[in-house]
């Protein structure tokens, strides 16, 4: 069976202050899918990121996301409407190390944090609970959290607001070496439930292993995607 294509890229070069311009020759995106893409550093990855969103335009070549080429979008009030369909998660992003974890998982919905008001905890804690956050830490600060929950927290903001596509950027750095695989199977169950169509950029393979249907490698001298295969190792 065809799957509808969320994300279809063609032909794309992009100059950025890297060693070379990012090329991606050819990449597509079935609704539904959970796909792992490895070959992007952490500059080639925003990069990357940004010509999904749209919040760039490829120098050459052309992205389609949702069945629209971003380049034909705009209107700056059109493109932030947009974004409302995109959960990301990324290193780049913040978590407030001073407020408890509750309030941060409450801020993709409210600023009105001081307290999180009644119906709005309701709902961060359900979605703690959806991705295997304990209770108990809700009204921790962040900054007293280990890395594997604020991971979590990272992931349960990424998709607080029921995104059409989930974006994962590097998810895994600043993990412990040991919870990569675990994390990706968390992945892999919740998005999984929510049919929720998952483009992975990572280097880390336990996670992809884990998280993905789908895994991918990119050449960066060529722009070529090709499939990532198991390997089966023999004494």
């Amino acid at each position: 069976m065809t799957l509808e294509p969320v994300v279809q890229i063609r032909q794309v070069r992009k100059q950025y202050h890297g060693l070379r311009p990012l090329r991606l020759m050819e990449l597509t995106v079935g609704a539904g899918e959970r796909v792992a893409l490895s070959g992007l550093d952490a500059g080639a990855a925003e990069v990357f990121v940004n010509l999904v969103t749209g919040a760039s335009v490829p120098d050459e070549g052309d992205v389609v996301v949702f069945g629209q080429s971003t380049a034909s979008i705009t209107d700056g009030d059109a493109w932030l409407a947009s974004l409302d369909r995109f959960g990301i998660m990324t290193p780049r992003a913040v978590l407030l190390d001073s407020a408890t974890l509750l309030q941060n998982l409450a801020m993709p919905a409210t600023l009105d944090i001081e307290p999180v008001k009644p119906d709005v905890a309701a709902r961060v804690t359900a979605l703690a609970q959806d991705v295997g956050i304990d209770a108990q830490w809700l009204e921790h600060p962040i900054a007293a959290l280990d890395a594997g929950i604020q991971a979590l927290a990272h992931f349960a903001r990424a998709i607080a607001l029921d995104p059409a596509l989930l974006i994962l950027e590097h998810p895994t750095a600043g993990l412990p070496p040991g919870q990569a695989k675990a994390f990706g199977e968390t992945v892999a169950r919740v998005t999984a439930a929510r049919s929720l169509t998952t483009l992975i950029v990572s280097q880390d393979a336990d996670f992809s292993s884990a998280a993905a249907t789908r895994r991918l490698a990119l050449d960066p001298a060529t722009g070529e995607v090709k499939p990532v295969r198991r390997r089966f190792w023999s004494l």
